[in-house]
């Protein structure tokens, strides 16, 4: 009989690594303001996606590295959706640990992500990312969106 042993002196990591085609996080991909053509098997874009969600499947995370249109050398929070009871914040530094845990070092602008303000209730976008420690650094000028980066 095996015994069950918890590691007391640093905090479970809430995450797991999936594939990007685990049902559970293309279901939260669905009800996630971003998601173009809901019920869609694909819910990551092509290139290099690292998948992550809770045990659970009530929260998701992809990281994704390719071919970018813009001026950055980043990696890119393409998705996240919380709807576990676990801190939002939490749940991003534990997903950018994971991320440089599989993929290494940062490129030189961290990683970025977008918020679109005029989707959400929220009077402060992207405030689960800067508690995390990401930062705002402008917007998007064709569609508003906020951009945040996490830098190291």
């Amino acid at each position: 009989m095996n015994q069950l042993m918890f590691n007391i002196t640093e905090p479970e990591s809430y995450w797991i690594k999936v594939n990007k085609g685990d049902i559970s996080c293309r279901l939260l991909a669905d009800r996630h303001y971003s998601r173009q053509h809901q019920g869609n098997r694909q819910f990551c874009r092509p290139g290099k996606n690292l998948v992550l969600r809770t045990a659970a499947g009530d929260a998701v995370w992809v990281t994704w590295a390719g071919i970018r249109d813009d001026k950055f050398d980043s990696w890119e929070c393409t998705l996240f959706r919380n709807e576990s009871g676990n801190l939002s914040s939490e749940l991003i530094c534990q997903a950018v640990d994971i991320t440089k845990k599989y993929w290494g070092n940062l490129p030189s602008d961290g990683i970025t992500t977008t918020v679109a303000s005029d989707k959400i209730r929220s009077v402060n976008p992207g405030y689960c990312f800067k508690m995390a420690g990401w930062k705002h650094i402008g917007r998007i000028k064709v569609n508003g969106l906020i951009i945040l980066q996490y830098k190291e």
